[in-house]
């Protein structure tokens, strides 16, 4: 129970919420998607290019990035690794015999990754904090974690001690390597039936030297991304979330789809965008490809440089 916390503009004294949001989808309306929703056919499995990880040291002030799966990046830097949302299990659930099945493997095997300094966490569902996969990264690397608040006690239950959980806005220094802010988002959480909004979700926005990295987590359109900007400046690099989005009717109030995540790239102002949160486990109901394409159709609609939103493989490195 989260009542440690002060009352703020996202927290009541018993659960958090969206200042941004007025409507609810509320019981009714998860009923109703959960009897109508109708998939399109994704392939049972589904095969990446080989991985291409960054072997020579990187030049000060470049930042690389690699696209694993879903919402889970590599950030390297010459001072700092940082992995986002981290999931490596094959479903995405409660239990490991049952749920949604991963359709992809990760792009890089955990065996594979570089060191790992710093873990950063948006929220608690199971496809963004996924506990075996936590902890087989700090068994191998003990880096930091940084969560919301209300899931520092989960993590520190299944014996991962270095973390620390972080409110809207709050700022923390990695050592000298990096300055972190967890900004805003519109979301919510659970991991089970009780405990509705009873931690918090956000987006983060990690600072190396003097570029500006923005992960966007998981998130509906908002007003947030202008106030980030606004807040925080203007990224370098934006890791936007652009699937997860059929029906709009259910889906509008939690998840981006490509149209919104081109809008919150410009309301950034990111220079860079790279779109993630996609093609690995069916959550919704459109297609397998269908995010990719749209956000490329959106792009050409709009009348925008298709290089500055972009889908990297997975498992292929970028040096930006």
């Amino acid at each position: 129970m989260p009542t440690k916390y002060p009352n703020s503009d996202h927290f009541n004294g018993k659960r958090f919420y969206n200042p941004t949001q007025l409507e609810e989808n509320g019981i009714w309306r998860t009923l109703k998607l959960l009897t109508t929703i109708n998939f399109e056919e994704w392939p049972k499995k589904t095969q990446n290019e080989k991985s291409n990880l960054i072997k020579n040291p990187l030049y000060k002030n470049q930042i690389a990035i690699t696209f694993i799966n879903h919402a889970t990046v590599l950030i390297q830097s010459g001072e700092i690794n940082i992995l986002t949302d981290p999931v490596w299990s094959e479903r995405i659930s409660p239990v490991s015999w049952a749920g949604t099945k991963r359709v992809r493997e990760p792009g890089i095997q955990v065996e594979d990754l570089p060191p790992i300094d710093l873990v950063v966490i948006s929220h608690n569902h199971y496809d963004h904090l996924d506990l075996e996969t936590l902890k087989t990264l700090n068994r191998k690397f003990s880096p930091k974690f940084l969560v919301p608040l209300g899931d520092k006690e989960l993590l520190q239950s299944e014996g991962i001690p270095n973390t620390d959980e972080m409110d809207w806005w709050q700022t923390i220094k990695v050592e000298k390597k990096a300055e972190v802010t967890f900004a805003p988002t519109q979301h919510l959480s659970a991991r089970g039936i009780f405990d509705w909004n009873r931690s918090l979700w956000g987006s983060y926005m990690i600072t190396i030297g003097n570029r500006r990295v923005y992960f966007g987590g998981d998130a509906a359109y908002s007003s947030h991304y202008k106030e980030i900007k606004r807040r925080l400046g203007d990224p370098d690099i934006s890791l936007l979330p652009i699937g997860a989005y059929e029906p709009r009717w259910f889906m509008r109030l939690v998840h981006m789809n490509p149209l919104d995540a081109i809008q919150a790239h410009l309301d950034l102002g990111s220079k860079l965008s790279i779109g993630i949160h996609f093609g690995t486990f069916q959550q919704t109901e459109e297609a397998l490809n269908a995010p990719v394409e749209e956000l490329k159709k959106e792009l050409l609609k709009a009348g925008l440089n298709l290089s500055n939103f972009i889908v990297q493989k997975e498992g292929i490195a970028q040096i930006y």
